[in-house]
């Protein structure tokens, strides 16, 4: 038998994944003097914090925790779809955890090189192909595929972001912040890093440019994930604008 494990970036609780038939380990966040698991901590004033200026940092589950999981499933094999290598150590935590145990061959730990919406979508076909009775190299199969067709963006509320990650000078950024322009951030293919991608006046432009070039990059059926903390009334725009028929949008999924 098959079984699937990940990690909180497809932006399932613990008791969601379970509910789903796989498993989620969540992440450890760190704001200030705050620190929890993700999706448990107190996500209020998670957001509230990051609004005053802190900066929130992620690590790696305990590898005990990983090692407890694939300890569950002492018969089957184990598909562990990972964040992106280049995002998180979460990868590598999972490769060590690997080969601690007794029989590390039956469990594979695949590197999503993607995160949230997309990683959620493998994670998801992953058990669906599980329930179809798709063996481990079936889905592993799927899941490289599927890895070569992902693409994600990121658009800070504001040019902050970039100048504590030292991508904009404190000059720069405040110059953007000014003049209210929307910066749109890209996973590189390799999923190691994410890189300025283009500036936009507004953010109903900024998503318009993300739906253009998706438009231009596919053909026939796309799925789109949006993650969003935008007020309702702005939310309401971004799916319309996401949902216009040339857009050849498939499937468009929104959380919040």
């Amino acid at each position: 038998m098959v079984q699937i494990i990940t990690d909180s970036s497809v932006m399932y609780t613990e008791d969601e994944a379970k509910a789903m038939g796989f498993e989620a380990i969540p992440l450890c966040i760190h704001i200030g003097d705050l620190e929890g698991r993700d999706l448990q901590i107190d996500m209020e004033e998670f957001y509230r914090r990051i609004q005053e200026g802190q900066v929130p940092r992620s690590s790696q589950p305990p590898i005990g925790e990983v090692l407890d999981a694939y300890a569950r499933y002492p018969q089957d094999e184990i598909v562990h779809i990972s964040i992106a290598e280049g995002l998180s150590g979460t990868y590598h935590g999972a490769c060590s955890a690997r080969e601690m145990t007794e029989n590390p061959e039956r469990i594979t730990v695949f590197n999503s090189r993607t995160l949230c919406g997309p990683h959620r979508y493998m994670t998801e076909q992953a058990q669906k192909m599980k329930e179809e009775g798709r063996s481990a190299s079936e889905i592993l199969e799927w899941l490289k595929e599927a890895a070569q067709k992902t693409e994600s963006f990121l658009i800070p509320q504001d040019f902050s972001f970039l100048k504590r990650g030292g991508r904009l000078t404190p000059v720069a950024a405040a110059l953007g912040s000014v003049l209210k322009l929307k910066p749109v951030m890209k996973l590189t293919e390799d999923g190691t890093r994410i890189d300025n991608f283009f500036v936009k006046r507004t953010m109903s432009a900024a998503v318009k440019g993300i739906m253009e070039y998706m438009n231009r990059r596919t053909s026939g059926r796309t799925i789109f994930y949006i993650l969003s903390m935008l007020r309702r009334k702005k939310r309401r725009r971004i799916s319309v604008l996401c949902l216009k028929p040339h857009l050849q949008v498939w499937k468009f999924i929104y959380w919040s």
